[in-house]
C-alpha cells in the first residue's frame, strides 16, 4: 500500500477535526508551511509521518489544544513554546502588548512589570521590541516560569528578570513605569470553562472565582504602591468587565482611564495613569 499524500491525509483528518487544525498539525509533522501543502498536494508522507499525524489528529479529536500538541503558538511576531502549565497565548492579548509598546519610548530605559506572565509572551514580546527596557515578570507557578525562561533563552532575551511570587508580594517597594497583566478573570461558573481549549488549560490562570474580578481588583488596588510618577497600569479582562475595571481604576486614583477593543470589537483591555509627583 502506497503512503498517503498530503491531500489524502488532510481529507481523512477533516472527518474528525476542523480543517484549520488538521492543516496546522500536518505543517508541524512535515516541518513546513501552508504554501507547501497547497502547492504539493501529491507529496507523500513517510510511514512515520503518517503515524504521527494520525496520532495527533486522534488527540485533537479528543479536544486537546493544537498548541499543546505542537508545543508552540505564534504570538505577535514571535513563536512561543507552550505546555499545559501555561495559558495558550491568544490574538486578543496582542492588544495589551500594542498599547504597552505605545507607552514605552524606544530610546529610553523604562521599567516594566508583567504580572502572571505564564509563557512569558507579553513580557518577552515587550522586551524584544524595547531592548532598552528593564522588564520584570512574575508568576506563582514554577512550571510556568520554567516555560517563560526557555522562551526568553530561545528568543535571545537577556534583559528580563523572572520572579516566583504572588502578584506584588516579592517586589518589596520596587517601582515601575508600566505594569501590565493578563490575570485570571473568568467567572467561577462561566460555561466557557467547560468548552474548547479552556477545558485543558490551567484553571488557576483562567478563573478568579466568583464574578472573576478578584485578581483584577487586587492588582488595581495594589498597583499605586509600585508605580513611578505618571506610571500606567494596563489590564486584559473579560468581554463584560470593562466598565467594572474602569470603575476600580477610578476608585484607586487613576486618571486618563479608558478601554480599548480587540479585533472582534470587544472591549478587552482597560488602563489608566497614576498622576502624582515624587
Amino acid at each position: 500500500m502506497q503512503p498517503e499524500t498530503i491531500a489524502q491525509a488532510l481529507a481523512i483528518a477533516c472527518r474528525s477535526v476542523d480543517p484549520v487544525d488538521a492543516r496546522l498539525l500536518l505543517e508541524y509533522v512535515l516541518h513546513t508551511k501552508h504554501a507547501f501543502l497547497l502547492t504539493h498536494p501529491e507529496h507523500r508522507l513517510t510511514e512515520q509521518q503518517s503515524a504521527t499525524f494520525s496520532q495527533l489528529i486522534q488527540e485533537r479529536a479528543k479536544g486537546l489544544p493544537v498548541a499543546y500538541l505542537t508545543g508552540e503558538r505564534p504570538f505577535y511576531d514571535l513563536t512561543f513554546q507552550v505546555t499545559n502549565a501555561v495559558l495558550i497565548p491568544r490574538p486578543e492579548t496582542e492588544l495589551l502588548v500594542e498599547w504597552a509598546l505605545q507607552l514605552i519610548p524606544a530610546d529610553r530605559s523604562k521599567r516594566i512589570l508583567d504580572l502572571g506572565t505564564g509563557s512569558g509572551a507579553i513580557a518577552i514580546t515587550i522586551a524584544k521590541h524595547r531592548p532598552q527596557a528593564h522588564v520584570t515578570a512574575v508568576d506563582l507557578s514554577p512550571d510556568a516560569l520554567a516555560v517563560a525562561r526557555r522562551n526568553a533563552e530561545a528568543l535571545g532575551i537577556t534583559h528580563l528578570k523572572l520572579i516566583a511570587g504572588n502578584w506584588f508580594d516579592e517586589l518589596s517597594a520596587e517601582k515601575f513605569d508600566l505594569i501590565v497583566s493578563n490575570p485570571p478573570y473568568v467567572a467561577e461558573h462561566d460555561p466557557h470553562l467547560q468548552q474548547g481549549d479552556l477545558r485543558f488549560e490551567p484553571e488557576v490562570a483562567l478563573s478568579a472565582g466568583g464574578d472573576g474580578l478578584a485578581c483584577i481588583d487586587h492588582i488595581i488596588a495594589a498597583a499605586p504602591g509600585h508605580l513611578a510618577a505618571n506610571g500606567w497600569l494596563l489590564l486584559e479582562h473579560g468581554y463584560d468587565q470593562a466598565e467594572a475595571c474602569r470603575g476600580l481604576l477610578q476608585q484607586a486614583g487613576f486618571n486618563n482611564i479608558c478601554s480599548k477593543p480587540d479585533l472582534a470589537g470587544i472591549m478587552r483591555v482597560s488602563g489608566g495613569q497614576l498622576n502624582f509627583s515624587v
